[in-house]
């Protein structure tokens, strides 16, 4: 039995789960999530739990048991306190800001890098060096952390560009530590 697949998710005060055959609709406070679920994977709501069952050992069965109870949870916490990813932004003149709905970058090139936001996406930049990407949907907060972050990706060398907050850049000595 898979050890993700088979716990249970607690509903929390306030979250309301409708199925519809293997379509799982989520309301809360922040927003209203939908997803069509794998017809294999068994949902049951019962007494505030929601639990994903299988129906046999097949290898797909099981690859889909944890990824089904995943989803579903990352649906409910989305929609009941919300996602957010941090990013950090490093190197000299390298720095972020926001004018009205645009997330403006200035990273080294010779022009600024203007990313909209998009709708159920919420972007703060609480200082120049620092921004944080937040919404119900787990997954467009990743998305769209992911294609801040692709802009510039961070370089061995001098650890330049924007990373994860705590994320580890193995460093590279460069030219001058190469031995004759």
């Amino acid at each position: 039995m898979s050890r993700i697949g088979r716990a249970p998710i607690t509903i929390p005060q306030g979250v309301d789960i409708k199925l519809a055959g293997n379509h799982i609709t989520v309301k809360g406070p922040k927003g209203t999530l939908g997803r069509e679920l794998h017809s294999a994977m068994t949902v049951a709501v019962a007494d505030g739990v929601i639990t994903v069952t299988r129906p046999n050992d097949e290898k797909q069965n099981r690859s889909l048991h944890g990824l089904t109870r995943t989803l579903i949870s990352n649906m409910v916490v989305g929609v009941s306190q919300g996602c957010s990813k941090e990013l950090e932004v490093q190197g000299v003149g390298y720095r972020a800001a926001k004018q009205g709905k645009n997330l403006v970058m200035n990273l080294g090139y010779s022009h600024q890098v203007i990313m909209p936001e998009i709708d159920g996406i919420t972007v703060e930049v609480p200082s120049p060096n620092k921004i944080i990407v937040s919404g119900y949907d787990k997954q467009k907060v990743g998305q769209f952390a992911a294609e801040v972050r692709e802009k510039r990706p961070p370089e061995p060398y001098k650890g330049k560009g924007i990373r994860y907050a705590g994320e580890f850049v193995k460093r590279k000595e460069g030219k001058a530590g190469k031995a004759k």
